[in-house]
């Protein structure tokens, strides 16, 4: 199976074509930025695709990542999947940010639990808590940093994520945490690897947003109504 992900959810504008026949990933780019993502993406896309020397139509699925992320970057890279699909006839497959932040380390180490922690603001964090084997012990949310830190902490959890540093600052009994992995964005080769296996029943290309949005429209500038 060929899988073309993509992934702006995050800080990074990122694409990758995964071969899961081989097991390895054939082409991939990853752009670093906080804004930008609607105009880099399609660009890194096409490079991506010329570097892999295939056409859209040798692909099987694409993957894009859903969430929790950037309320503008989420709308960026679903909007781009899907029209991508509908172009192609190939179904599209969402992939967490929390899971992919989390899969290379339940690959390599799956007996030590993970906690997949993403900056939220004001003092909240994404949050998805994994046992041994992968196993979830939290499904995603938002919660206070002290919620996140006391279930990371009785899981004795490594912390990857943008929230992870933040939650390590007030880890109990002046411990620290088994690792801290402060990436800002999931690594996009990992992204593929899960859309590759997903069951498309079970990973829409929805928006996991699980909160509402920080901005709300303006209503200091409206005349009364008579």
């Amino acid at each position: 199976m060929l899988v073309l992900a993509i992934d702006t959810a995050l800080e990074a504008c990122s694409a990758a074509i995964f071969d899961s026949v081989q097991g390895i990933v054939i082409a991939s780019d990853t752009q670093i930025m906080t804004r930008g993502h609607a105009e880099a993406l399609m660009p890194l896309v096409a490079g991506v695709m010329e570097q892999s020397k295939m056409a859209f139509a040798d692909l099987d699925r694409l993957a894009v990542t859903v969430g929790p992320g950037s309320f503008t970057g989420l709308r960026v890279g679903i909007a781009a999947a899907r029209g991508l699909g509908l172009a192609t006839k190939k179904p599209v497959i969402g992939v967490t940010t929390l899971s992919a932040l989390a899969a290379p380390y339940i690959a390599t180490d799956p007996a030590t639990p993970v906690a997949a922690a993403i900056d939220g603001r004001h003092r909240h964090i994404y949050l998805q808590l994994y046992g041994a084997g992968g196993h979830v012990l939290l499904s995603p949310r938002i919660v206070p940093v002290a919620e996140a830190v006391h279930a990371a902490a009785g899981a004795s959890a490594r912390l990857v994520g943008s929230g992870a540093a933040m939650m390590a600052e007030i880890w109990p009994n002046q411990e620290k945490p088994p690792q801290i992995d402060e990436r800002r964005a999931p690594d996009i080769d990992w992204v593929a690897r899960l859309g590759a296996i997903a069951a498309q029943q079970d990973a829409p290309p929805k928006p996991l947003y699980l909160r509402p949005p920080d901005a709300h429209p303006q209503t200091s500038a409206k005349l009364p109504r008579r």
